[in-house]
C-alpha cells in the first residue's frame, strides 16, 4: 500500500517548527544564516532528513554543520513538545546541494543566452567569421554516381 501525503505534511510541520526554533531559541554562534529548504520523512515517520542552505564559504559550512549537530538533541526535545507524534523522529541535517546546482544551471543558461544574442547581433551577411563550405561530393568516393 502506497504511503499518502502524511509524511509530507509531518515533514512540513517539522520544517516550520525547526525554522522557528533556529530563529528564536538556538543561540549558537556557529549557526549562521540558515534556511531550511525541506524535510524528507521516512514512510514510517521515524527519521527526518532536514535539508538546509546557507550563505558563506567552506569554513562557514563546516561550522554550521557542527553547530546543527550539537543542537540536534535540543531541537528534538522541542519538536517532541510541539508536534504531536507517537514517537519523535531522529533528525539528521544535510546540506542541500540542489540550490547550488540550480544556480550553476541558471548561470549556464544565461551564458548561452548571451552567446546567442552575440551571434544574432552580428551582421548576417558577414561571412568572414564562418568557415568556408566544403564540397559535398567526394571525388574519390566509389559510390558517387558521377
Amino acid at each position: 500500500m502506497a504511503q499518502g501525503t502524511r509524511p509530507d505534511r509531518v515533514g512540513e510541520e517539522i520544517r516550520q517548527e525547526l525554522s522557528a526554533l533556529l530563529a528564536r531559541e538556538v543561540h549558537d554562534p556557529g549557526i549562521g544564516f540558515v534556511t531550511l529548504t525541506r524535510v524528507k520523512m521516512s514512510p514510517d515517520l521515524q527519521q527526518a532528513r532536514v535539508y538546509y542552505t546557507l550563505l558563506g564559504d567552506d569554513a562557514a559550512h563546516k561550522a554550521t554543520a557542527l553547530a546543527l549537530t550539537r543542537a540536534t538533541p535540543f531541537l528534538r526535545r522541542h519538536i517532541a513538545a510541539r508536534v504531536r507524534l507517537r514517537r519523535v523522529p531522529e533528525i539528521r541535517f544535510e546540506f542541500d546541494k540542489s540550490v547550488e546546482n540550480q544556480d550553476r544551471i541558471e548561470q549556464i543558461l544565461m551564458d548561452l543566452q548571451a552567446e546567442r544574442e552575440a551571434r544574432t547581433s552580428q551582421d548576417p551577411m558577414d561571412l568572414t567569421d564562418q568557415p568556408a563550405p566544403t564540397d559535398l561530393v567526394d571525388p574519390q568516393d566509389p559510390k558517387d554516381p558521377t
